[in-house]
Formats: structure tokens, sequence, C-alpha cells
């Protein structure tokens, strides 16, 4: 059913447009009317307030607040009447921003955010919250739309079960209260502090209350006649003034009864004067406590002056404490109107002292000095009041965010943190372990950026353990900190393995480093430092067996091209090793040389034969000249030998050739260097249109050594040839 047809719901209507009529500088009541209608028929199925009323009630008596007791603008009596629709109706924030714009949907959304975010949470740490709720709200209207559905629920707390009165109760108290006071809004703390202590402590709140009440009369006749000589003097000099008394509220007097440990009939300072001048001149305040202190004896400690040292939530006022008639003492506050106006309602009272600004203050204890300058500057009243609000932003303790865990404990963190954050917060191990998180119940990727108000639970595993890339993401220090922390140590952990691997395939290879070499190693390879390299090593980046094997290949190449040094042919070196060669059974002393035909090395079978003027050449027995030679001088064949075992190791030499591809070379040292400890003399190698070609002079101790090791060779990868190297071949030699 739509409001327009229900008689109350006009009244209603009426009421409240009446009420903004006498408050708002600026109002657009075709804005009113639609969020009226909208909340009215949307809350219009739904359940009733525990109270029994209609639940609109509450929503219309937030706007009334809004417009009344802390009157703002248009926008806010707007976003007051829908501020419940998202979460107790069918519709959404999607809605609201479709039909009343982004700045009305933010605020409602902010409101939203703030009630979810403090709801069954503890508030042990109710500084904190208060700080979330700043960080959460980015208008400060979000705040005082706030303070008025809490200020209404508090003025209907009676009728929650006693659990929930408790509870409320509480954060009004200690998060609700004191930032209503930051907030400069006098009234309203101390409706806050007067009903949370009506609810939290209910014996002291009604004995200090009869207390009071059972001597009202008296203290008003008091206050009568003290007000009347003040009254009368200030009338004679023309001044344009309002002089009150009023009480103090109760839990300031409670709180007095408690720090004093005085009974409430040994409180004297139970009730206040206060005149306020209608002047914007804040000297005249000076003048007027100057007639105060003829008329009565002040207490010249208890003088504080708050105009020339405003508070910092911008309060400004004289304070003085005189004697009185009867020798009781009474608190005098002298101020001016414009003074008094910020006094009680704070920041909302600066919406007819506009000035468009965006300040930010992480502190919150500085927020008023621009509201001073504003109140200095006549020009700033000309400004609309909805230019003011789109200018102000509340842009304070932005640099943090609030947080919670599963249980509803409260962490803060640095804005722009993650899961991951969160998770070393909570515990280095739960940070360690993390392989998931949920924020508000979903799954989420752990680089996902946390929003004050979120609840965040993480998912662990023991078989996780610290992502590097943690650390391109993470913004807090301390999780910057263990993930570094843990990285370091890893990294030293792998360092010793490689280390160990390293000095193990070494020891194998029976390579023998110096520290310069070493050094100059792994600067070749690309390393900072020897921890880098094992740890590449312990990684598997690096083969250690391939990187010696490199090494040697680098080094044998070196020794063969060094200037100066002698370099021998293969026969040079093989005549030499085979001196002491058996002739006819016994050493002899004729003069012995090599047949070229065959080029025959120590291991294999040989004869000699006698020559003219040559002595003795030795020939390998399966030569085709000796066959040749033996038909036609069969007496000049004698029978040659080797030495024997004992003589030691022969030089032999083996052509090798395939596909060329890095490491080739190295793994064929390596092949001949592992096999039964066989020594390289010497390496000659070149690549010829992607085809490696090498030749390499060895030790062997025989012909079955030398074949075995050419059988090795031919396994390499690569490799397709394996020849004995034979000089009558040009070095290309022949198959064994």
């Amino acid at each position: 059913m739509s409001y327009l047809a229900d008689v109350k719901s006009v009244e209603k209507l009426n009421r409240l447009l009446e009420v903004c009529r006498g408050n708002l500088h600026n109002l657009d009541e075709s804005l009113i009317r639609r969020a009226f209608e909208f909340s009215w028929n949307a809350h219009v199925k739904g359940k009733p307030r525990a109270s029994g009323e209609p639940y609109f009630s509450h929503p219309y008596e937030v706007a009334l607040v809004i417009a009344k007791e802390i009157p703002l603008d248009d926008v806010s009596v707007a976003a007051a009447l829908l501020h419940d629709v998202v979460e107790d109706t069918t519709f959404d924030l999607k809605a609201i921003r479709s039909d009343f714009g982004n700045e009305i949907a933010d605020i409602v959304d902010g409101v939203t955010k703030i009630s979810g975010a403090v709801e069954s949470h503890d508030i042990s740490r109710a500084e904190n919250y208060r700080k979330m709720l700043l960080s959460m709200a980015k208008d400060v209207r979000v705040i005082l739309v706030k303070f008025a559905d809490r200020l209404h629920n508090m003025r209907t707390l009676a009728f929650l079960p006693p659990e929930k009165q408790e509870r409320i109760a509480r954060e009004t108290l200690e998060i609700y209260a004191p930032l209503a006071h930051r907030f400069g809004l006098a009234k309203v703390k101390w409706e806050f502090e007067d009903l949370a202590f009506k609810h939290l402590n209910p014996a002291d709140y009604e004995y200090i209350s009869r207390k009071l009440n059972a001597k009202r009369k008296e203290r008003e006749a008091y206050i009568r006649k003290f007000i009347q000589p003040i009254r009368k003097r200030l009338s004679e000099d023309d001044q344009k003034f309002e002089i009150t008394g009023r009480p103090k509220h109760l839990y300031s007097i409670y709180n007095k009864m408690v720090k004093r440990e005085k009974p409430i009939e040994e409180i004297y300072d139970l009730f206040a004067v206060r005149v306020i001048l209608d002047t914007a001149d804040k000297n005249e305040c000076f003048s007027v406590y100057g007639i105060v202190s003829e008329i009565y004896t002040p207490v010249p400690e208890r003088f504080k002056d708050y105009i020339s040292v405003p508070k910092k939530n911008g309060y400004q006022s004289i304070h003085t404490t005189v004697v009185g008639p009867e020798g009781k003492m009474v608190e005098v506050q002298i101020r001016t109107k414009q003074m008094d106006e910020v006094a009680e309602r704070g920041v909302a009272a600066h919406w007819k002292y506009k000035e468009g600004v965006n300040e930010s203050d992480k502190d919150l204890e500085e927020w008023i000095s621009w509201v001073r300058e504003i109140l200095e500057q006549p020009s700033a009243l000309e400004e609309t009041a909805s230019s003011f609000l789109e200018g102000f932003k509340l842009d304070l303790y932005q640099d943090e965010i609030y947080v919670f865990t599963p249980k509803g404990e409260l962490q803060i963190l640095p804005r722009g943190a993650t899961p991951v954050d969160f998770a070393f917060e909570i515990h280095s191990q739960i940070g360690t372990h993390c392989v998931g998180a949920k924020v508000n119940g979903r799954i989420v990727p752990l680089n996902t950026k946390l929003n004050s108000g979120d609840q965040i639970e993480i998912i662990t595993s023991t078989s996780q353990n610290v992502n590097p890339d943690w650390e391109k993401f993470v913004v807090s220090r301390k999780a910057k900190a263990h993930i570094r922390r843990w990285l370091n140590e890893e990294a030293r952990k792998k360092a010793a393995e490689g280390e160990e691997t390293w000095a193990k395939r070494v020891r194998k290879h029976k390579l023998s480093l110096s520290e310069d070499e070493f050094a100059k190693l792994i600067h070749d390879l690309r390393f900072d430092n020897p921890q880098k390299f094992f740890v590449a090593i312990s990684e598997g980046d690096v083969d250690p067996d391939k990187t010696i094997n490199r090494f040697n290949e680098q080094k044998l190449q070196k020794e063969t091209q060094e200037p100066g040094k002698p370099v021998h042919t293969f026969v040079e070196i093989a005549r030499k090793a085979s001196e002491g060669v058996v002739v006819d059974g016994s050493r002899t002393d004729w003069k012995i040389s090599y047949a070229k035909c065959c080029n025959p090395i120590p291991g294999d079978e040989i004869v000699g034969f006698v020559t003219t003027g040559e002595g003795i050449k030795i020939h390998r027995r399966n030569c085709p000249n000796v066959e040749r030679m033996a038909a036609s001088s069969k007496e000049r064949i004698v029978d040659a030998s080797w030495p024997g075992e004992s003589s030691g190791l022969f030089v032999a030499g083996v052509s090798v050739s395939g596909l060329d591809r890095p490491g080739i070379l190295t793994e064929v040292t390596h092949s001949i260097s592992n096999f039964q400890n066989t020594s390289i003399r010497s390496v000659t190698a070149e690549v010829r249109n992607t085809i490696f070609e090498g030749q390499i002079i060895i030790y062997v101790r025989d012909r079955e050594h030398l074949e075995q090791l050419i059988d090795k060779l031919k396994k390499v990868e690569g490799v397709t040839r394996v020849d004995r190297i034979s000089t009558e071949t040009s070095g290309k030699g022949l198959n064994v």
C-alpha cells in the first residue's frame, strides 16, 4: 500500500518536512518525499520492531534526529530514511543508486557496513573500533547518520533482551560516546552516556536520578537566585544575552563521585550556569567574565580559557567556578551564540559556516582547525551546505584498515594489506603455511586487497611453505620480515646442500680448484656470490658435473694453446714411450726406427725388419708391407715385442667426430678420465659446419684398455665415429 493512501503516513511526512524547513538551509522537498515513499513501501511488509511499532518508525525517527538534533542537509535526511533498506528489505543498493544517485547510495552503504562491522564483535579495543569506523567512512555524513541511528536505538533499548541491552549499551559508551565527543556533539555524547549508564549500571543511575529529582525545586530556586544579579548587570550594560542554569548529566556526576570518592551530597558543582552572548566579538566574553567576578568570588584554579586555546574538538568557551550564595560553588560558562552552537552540535553546526575542504588528519585531533578559520571568514556563510558537504570527505585514518578474525577479534593492518599480511599478523606459522583465504565467507586470491570491516579466515596446510611470490604483494612490515627471514633461511639450507653436493662431485672428478679459480668459475657463470651458486646447484639449475667438465675443457684448451709450450706430435710421443723394445728375445743396442706405413704403438703385435743403413724398422705384424717383404726377404724379418707390464703406461691417440652441441668436448673428456682413471695428455678440437672433430692423446696400459675406451666414447650422445689415430690417414684414422 502506498503511503499516499494512509493518513498516518501523510501526517508523518508533513511533520518531517516541517522540521526540515525549520532547520535546513537548502531543501529539496521532492527528494524527501521520494525517499519517504521508497522507505515506507520497502518496510511496510517487514517485521515490527521489538517495541511492537512498525519497522518504518525507526528510519523515520532517525531522519527526524538528522533534521532536528543534528541538522545536516536534505541528502542526509534522505539517507537516514533509506539507511536500513538494503539490510532489512528485499531492495539492494543497486536499486537505491538507480533511484537516488551515488551520493545517497554511498552514505547508505557506509552506514550498513559500519553496522555489520561493529555488531557481535568483541569491543575490548574500543579506540581501534572508533578508528575503524572512521576509516570506513568516506563521507562524514556516514558517521553522523550512524550517530542518529544509534541514538534512536538507545532510546528504545528497553524493549530488547537484557544481553542485547548490555552489548549495545557498552558499544555506545565505549565507541560512540567518545566519538561523538571528538566530533563536538555534546548533546549526543551526553545522551549516549546517560542512556548507556542507565542500562549498564541501573542501581547507581536510579540513585543519582532520585537524589537530583528530590532537590530539583530547591536547585531551581537557587539557580534563579544566583542568576538574578548577573542578569541585572548585563541588562544595564545593554548586552544581548541568554542565561540559563542546567544540571550536569548523570554519568558525569557518577564519574565525579567515583573519581573524588565522595557521596553525591559532597559534590557541589552539580549544576552550571551558561551565559550565551548574541555577538560575534569574542572579547565580549571576557568582559562578562569580569562582571561575574565582581559579583561573585572566583576560584582562580578553576578558571579555563577555551576561547584563546580551543579544545581539540573545536569547543570554545570561558569556564569559571565562583562561590555563590550560601557558600556553594557554581560553574559559569560564557560563550557566544555561535560558540554555543558549535559546542552543542559540533561538526553538524558547521554546515551553516561552510567552506569546501578536503582535509586529511590521521589522529582526528586537528580536524577542527579549519572550522575556526571558516568562522573567521564571513564570506564562507554565503556558500551552500551542499557544496560544503560535497567537498568535505572524511579521509581520516586512511592509512589503516580494521579487520576481524573468524572469532570477531579486531586486527589493524596497513591499507592495501592482503590475506597473507593478515595471516602473518595472527601468527608466523599461520602465515608460513597459508594456502588460501576466505573474506566474508568467500574464497579469494591471496593477493586480494582487504577493506575495513572484512572478516578473514585463513586456510592452512602443513605441506605449504612460504611462496617467494608473496613478497611482491604483502605490505605489512611483519609479513615482509617473516617472508624474508624464511627465504633467507631456506637459501642458507639450500646453499649448504648445494655446497655438499659440489664438494662430492669435485672429489669424484679429482679436481683441484684454487680460490681464484673458483671465484672466476662462479663469475663466468654469472653468480654474484658462492651462496647463489650453491643454491642453484641445490635447486637443479646448475649441473655440477657439467660445470666441472666445462672447467676441465677450458683448462685443457688453455694448456694446449699456451704460447712457448713445446708441442709434441703423436709419433714423437709414441717413439719416446716405446724405448726399450725387445728384438729377438733381448734388448738391443741397434738403431731402431718406426715404419710410417703402419705407425705401430705399444700394445700392438709387432715385428722388426733389418734395413741397410737405418737399423731395424718396427712394423705392426698385420702391416701389408711386412707380408710383401717376408715373401722376398724372409731372413731379414726378426721377432719383436714391447716391454712387459712393468714398463708402465703407453701413449695412444684417438680421433672423435660427431654432431656439435654445447658441452660435447667436456663429455668426451669426462668419459675418458672416468674410465679406469685414464689420463689425457693433450686435446685438439675444431668444428666445421656443425661437425665436431677432435684428436686426443691418452695414456693406456695396453690395446685392450684402448679398445674398451673407444667403445665407451661411441656411447657419448652426438658422437658418430671414434678411430684410432694413424698418420698414414692424415689424422682421419683407420677403423679399429
